[in-house]
């Protein structure tokens, strides 16, 4: 309702309640859990009516019409929401104003999954979620016992949670039945593109042989061989339309050098002295690695990286890299640096001339152009690229010179479907290390061959794939709820 048709009708049940995520930030003191509760106005006028009302009749009716809208377990409910999007027991009386704005959307994110509207409108519910809080709303969703009607860039969340996907294309909407698989292997098929499907999947199902008939008698890797096993038996679902995608990526390949290629021994990681966020990191990166951090956001994954990109030094312990070792590093955060005034073809010759003072102009561009830069969008002023653009733009500076290594914090925050596909094939087309940290379940599962958990200030080998790690997940947050709730009824019954 908040535009107007120009032409035709447009017909809405009366009775039919519609919920979005709010975009405008309330200014509130209140406590989070009752910030979601105030959500339901209707729940919310019948306690307050229930607190001034004499008569006993009307007392009743108001009571009946609590219990059938199930009103008191409605905080248990809101605690459920908040705490399955990242919040702590512990945070839930805590003033809203207090949290970042991050943080403060997965409140209105809970509100209006609370209200449990009968047409739930989504516009990149995931925005502003980290891996786990994602895989706790892909599991919501997918049992919501309303209509939804999602925005979304995540592939497993199409996947898992819609039956049927509208595809907006040249100011048209066809409807596709099915999940975006199925939405992406009939429009494949409508396309007359089985022969170019046909090869580009056979390229991805030999990359995944290839790590299968490595590891598969390896008893430290067989989890994540076994999972790779599993991603191709998927693959009889085509993968992407490609054909009027005009995105490519190609990151160089760099000359070999001796593993490992970095090597951390027993390091204290963090900023202020004495007040590590990680301790005893011990690990090692090897030339054709695939690794991916996992871990709730605070836990230390962005600390990890910058200490790899050499970014950050240690508070104690060793860490040695090879003097050929050159790294390429993405970070979400640098678009905010880029020079909007200039444009990408003079940045890169700019970067280039650091090693190469008398570089040709073709070279610059052919740099820049593996990123999907045309001449024109080489020489637009850097404002006017969007914020995909951008980041192809980043992905272009950090790999100029075919680094050794690439790190990535978040690379998919500002790409659509079509690039993260080109990403992902990028990836596995590169014959160097990657070091990954993305909320993308698709992008990690199938770039990934290692995973490192980040918890508790520790970073360890997670033994198992992307399925093992959603269960671990569900439980570890059942045990802290757990946990909080038995130190919360100690501390009361000692107050007592």
């Amino acid at each position: 309702g908040e535009l107007h048709n120009d032409g035709g009708t447009i017909s809405l049940s009366a009775k039919q309640k519609l919920g979005q995520v709010r975009q405008d930030i309330p200014e509130t003191d209140e406590p989070l859990i009752d910030v979601v509760l105030a959500a339901h106005t209707e729940m919310a006028a019948l306690w307050k009516a229930a607190e001034t009302e004499e008569d006993p009749n009307k007392i009743a009716d108001i009571y009946q019409a609590l219990a059938d809208m199930d009103a008191y377990s409605a905080p248990s409910k809101a605690a459920t929401l908040l705490t399955g999007l990242g919040f702590k027991e512990s945070q839930l009386n805590e003033p809203f104003s207090s949290f970042s704005g991050g943080w403060q959307m997965r409140v209105m994110l809970a509100a209006v999954l609370f209200v449990e509207p009968d047409f739930l409108l989504l516009d990149e519910p995931t925005n502003h979620l980290d891996l786990e809080a994602i895989m706790w709303l892909e599991n919501y969703l997918v049992s919501y016992p309303h209509t939804m009607m999602i925005i979304s860039h995540d592939r497993e969340l199409l996947n898992k949670c819609t039956d049927h996907i509208i595809h907006v294309d040249k100011k048209s909407l066809t409807l596709y039945g099915g999940n975006y698989d199925a939405f992406e292997k009939e429009r494949a098929l409508r396309m007359g593109l089985q022969q170019k499907m046909f090869e580009k999947q056979q390229a991805e199902r030999a990359h995944m042989q290839a790590f299968i008939d490595r590891f598969k008698a390896k008893a430290s890797k067989a989890t994540q061989a076994q999972s790779r096993v599993k991603a191709m038996e998927r693959m009889d679902l085509v993968d992407a339309v490609i054909a009027d995608r005009a995105i490519k990526f190609n990151f160089p390949n760099p000359e070999k050098i001796p593993s490992p290629m970095l090597s951390i021994q027993k390091a204290d990681i963090g900023y202020v002295d004495g007040k590590p966020i990680l301790r005893g990191v011990h690990e090692n990166i090897d030339r054709d690695d695939r690794i991916a951090l996992l871990g709730a956001n605070g836990n230390g994954k962005s600390t990890l990286m910058k200490l790899i990109a050499g970014k950050l030094g240690i508070m104690g312990g060793e860490i040695f890299r090879s003097g050929k070792l050159r790294i390429g590093y993405f970070s979400q955060h640098q678009t905010d640096e880029l020079d909007v005034d200039s444009t990408p073809y003079l940045e890169m010759m700019r970067l280039m001339q650091k090693t190469i003072p008398d570089i040709a102009e073709p070279k610059v561009r052919a740099k820049l152009g593996a990123f999907g830069f045309s001449r024109d969008l080489a020489d637009n002023k850097i404002s006017a690229l969007s914020g995909g653009e951008k980041a192809r733009l980043l992905f272009a500076f950090m790999s100029f010179d075919a680094p050794h290594m690439l790190l990535l914090d978040e690379p998919t925050n500002h790409l659509d479907i079509d690039a993260r596909e080109a990403l992902v094939q990028a990836l596995n087309a590169y014959e160097g290390a990657v070091v990954i940290v993305s909320h993308d379940p698709t992008m990690v599962e199938r770039v990934a061959d290692r995973l490192w958990l980040i918890k508790d200030g520790k970073c360890s080998n997670f033994d198992g794939d992307l399925e093992d790690y959603r269960n671990f997940t569900i439980q570890s947050r059942r045990e802290e709820r757990s946990a909080e709730k038995k130190a919360a009824a100690k501390a009361k019954e000692k107050a007592e």
